[in-house]
């Protein structure tokens, strides 16, 4: 009995190996892993929190946004932001969507959200005070959020993959949206110039927290690189978006709030000062000065509508129940 048991344990562990070594190659061989493969627990848990932490800040981001559609200054400005956070939505769609390929629920991932057991991007729980900051929100924030999304193109888990190509692109258009209000603003008067250098000042910092803690400081880094969920570090990441942005904002006339910022000819590429990070901490952790307004918000939303995800769970079932009938 003992000898039937040794051998049934040891050709489990064989097939172990060899679920875990073909997960591997495919990795390797850059073959997408699909939601029907076998993946280890740890490589199935990394990509639930990334995507569910990418959808919910895309559905808490439409808040800061959409308080302005009403207040923007022209009728085509506000159909532009409109549109805006509409594609934020979508975003968040498509992004539920990947991590439930993945076998947890949508119903899940919010509760989560509501309770504090996941987090969303710390850049949302910053307010916007004036038009300017929807301005440097496209530029900077939608920005930043290209830079580190390209790269998610080519994850190795293929919806998430899949859903980023789409996101990318309309990614791309907000933050041109975002660089034609700070033109505008950059050359108009006096006072829409210093608004748009003070929103420039104010969300400079909290755009380069949006990459993450430094990569030494960083618990997923290691492994999310090694099965190519991430293809870039956060710092490799941050550093091509100062590289990017800073002849933009040489463009504009504006000047970014950092007296270490200059050009490094011996690196080929900027140098720029040490982050707050003290500050970036607190926010994570729910001390950003929006925090409770934003979750409020969130969790409302969610309560208020929530005849309607009822409404349609019945019409679906009454849909179903007729074509078995049929």
């Amino acid at each position: 009995m003992s000898n039937t048991l040794d051998r049934s344990e040891s050709a489990a562990e064989t097939h172990s190996v060899d679920l875990e070594q073909g997960f591997l190659d495919k990795i390797e061989s850059e073959t997408k892993i699909e939601p029907k493969d076998w993946m280890p627990d740890a490589y199935r848990k990394t990509l639930i929190r990334q995507i569910a932490q990418h959808a919910h800040s895309e559905v808490v981001g439409m808040q800061p946004e959409g308080n302005w559609i009403t207040r923007a200054p022209t009728l085509h400005r506000k159909i532009g932001l409109l549109a805006k956070v509409q594609d934020e939505c979508g975003h968040g769609l498509y992004l539920y969507s990947a991590a439930e390929t993945l076998g947890t629920s949508r119903e899940e991932l919010v509760t989560a959200l509501h309770e504090g057991r996941m987090k969303y991007s710390s850049i949302f729980n910053y307010p916007t005070l004036t038009w300017a900051d929807i301005g440097a929100i496209g530029w900077l924030v939608d920005g930043a959020a290209i830079v580190n999304q390209i790269s998610l193109c080519r994850t190795s888990y293929g919806p998430y993959a899949r859903a980023m190509v789409r996101i990318c692109k309309e990614e791309s258009f907000h933050q041109r949206q975002g660089f034609g209000i700070m033109v505008t603003l950059a050359e108009g008067t006096v006072d829409q110039k210093a608004m748009a250098q003070d929103a420039l000042s104010r969300w400079w910092w909290p755009s380069l927290m949006m990459f993450g803690p430094h990569d030494s400081d960083s618990a997923h880094t290691q492994s999310s690189t090694t099965w190519k969920i991430k293809r870039q570090s956060n710092d490799e990441l941050r550093q091509r978006f100062v590289d990017i942005t800073v002849p933009q904002a040489e463009h504009l006339g504006l000047k970014l709030p950092d007296p270490d910022l200059r050009w490094n000819a011996d690196r080929g590429h900027y140098d720029f000062g040490e982050i707050d990070w003290d500050e970036f901490w607190r926010v994570v952790k729910g001390g950003g000065p929006c925090h409770l307004q934003r979750m409020a918000t969130r969790k409302a939303a969610h309560e208020n509508g929530r005849w309607v995800r009822e409404a349609a769970a019945v019409y679906a079932n009454k849909q179903r129940t007729n074509q078995q009938a049929a």
